[in-house]
């Protein structure tokens, strides 16, 4: 069985990109403590692939560098026509979340990192998303992209921990019922 979990930053106010997608609040030279990922290297030790919807997929092809050179990334999209060629492992997935387990499954995934707000979403409103940790900055956007909306039904959590930093960042983990 896949362990399906997501790592992400909010602002307080719980949006986790400006209304354009812009991410600039979120590496705000401010926050940076030198030498500390919080947590995000360590998360990454236990993943086998990526999974992220084709806008997160794109904001992260802006960054100065590829982050994800040698691990898997599944890259969903229903557009049927969007294609990317890399030397990276990048595959655009056009299937359905039922199908992508499948598929994990043969390739004997054991722990897959979802990225991106909808595709976050999505699997929790398919009742797939095993844990979520999410770390708050410091910053009231006012709007933007929300990191959840409508959710389909009460989703009970349990605390796993919760971890604050000097920068004011506040980040806790929890297991998905």
């Amino acid at each position: 069985m896949i362990k399906y979990k997501a790592f992400i930053a909010t602002s307080l106010d719980g949006f986790i990109a400006r209304t354009d997608g812009s991410i600039d609040w979120l590496t705000s030279k401010e926050y940076t403590i030198e030498n500390n990922d919080f947590g995000y290297s360590s998360f990454m030790e236990n993943i086998d692939c990526i999974i992220m919807g084709r806008t997160t997929f794109e904001t992260v092809l802006t960054f100065e560098t590829y982050p994800f050179e040698s691990i898997p990334v599944f890259v969903l999209t229903r557009n049927k026509n969007y294609k990317y060629d890399s030397h990276f492992p990048i595959k655009i997935f056009h299937g359905t979340l039922n199908d992508l387990n499948s598929t994990l499954e043969e390739k004997q995934i054991k722990s897959a990192y979802v990225d991106g707000g909808l595709v976050i979403q999505s699997f929790i409103d398919k009742s797939m998303l095993n844990e979520i940790t999410i770390t708050q900055v410091p910053i009231l956007l006012g709007s933007g992209l929300p990191l959840f909306t409508n959710c389909k039904q009460e989703i009970k959590l349990k605390h796993i921990r919760t971890m604050p930093f000097p920068n004011g960042f506040v980040q806790s983990t929890y297991h998905i019922s």
